[in-house]
């Protein structure tokens, strides 16, 4: 492997400098232009429920550690059932949307906070509005399906979806900063390997410093001009 001179490759960028500085800026502005015109933004909405224990009307209705841990077994079959066909068909046929139940699931996700009955009910949608209707439609059915699957009333509501001002997928700063880091880095990559493999000699110095070979006598080169006025 033919050994870098560090000295004479960062000269080889300082002479590249411009084209360097030119990719990056438009990167910048590619970047810039994409976040704001072309990538579509995306809202989150989210709703979140818990399971509860029926109140029999007693004194003794504290929540047992037992109940406790059995409900958040129940969280992982709760989380594919609002997920579920039956679930999502009867939310696109209350809101009327234009989705199928598999394109509808895809944008829905279900999770569930460590160690608690909670649920988190996600729905990402190019509308803020929508979102929300949504997340807060898919809590409401979850709820009554669960009542007929289970003869069960133990889904309570804690937080209904808001609508959310800002999109969740947009970062004008950071994907424009993302968008002149590639190109800064594509850039010095590409000059590297032209510097590394580009094996011409153009100076007598490299002439005497490689091939340890001493410099007779040199040919100038003529430019045009210099050619019409040697013609005249």
């Amino acid at each position: 492997m033919e050994e870098i001179n560090i000295i004479e490759l960062l000269d080889y960028y300082l002479k590249k400098l411009p084209i360097i500085i030119v990719v990056t800026l438009l990167m910048l502005i590619g970047g810039l232009i994409y976040t704001t015109n072309i990538k579509t933004p995306l809202y989150h909405g989210t709703t979140t429920i818990i399971l509860v224990q029926k109140q029999d009307g007693s004194e003794n209705s504290a929540v047992t550690q037992n109940e406790l841990s059995v409900n958040q077994k129940l969280v992982t079959t709760y989380s594919e059932i609002i997920k579920s066909r039956r679930v999502l068909e009867t939310v696109i046929s209350s809101l009327k949307l234009d989705k199928t139940p598999k394109s509808l699931a895809k944008n829905i996700t279900v999770t569930s906070v460590s160690d608690t009955s909670i649920i988190k009910v996600t729905v990402s949608d190019p509308s803020n509005k929508q979102a929300s209707l949504i997340a807060n439609e898919v809590a409401t059915v979850f709820k009554q399906e669960i009542s007929k699957i289970y003869n069960l009333e133990n889904i309570s509501v804690i937080d209904n979806a808001i609508i959310e001002k800002e999109p969740y997928n947009i970062s004008i700063l950071k994907e424009t900063v993302i968008f002149g880091l590639i190109g800064l880095i594509a850039t010095c990559g590409i000059i590297f390997i032209i510097y590394y493999f580009d094996n011409t000699i153009k100076s007598k110095k490299e002439i005497e410093e490689k091939l340890h070979l001493a410099v007779l006598g040199e040919i100038p080169v003529a430019t045009k001009l210099e050619k019409k006025k040697g013609d005249k």
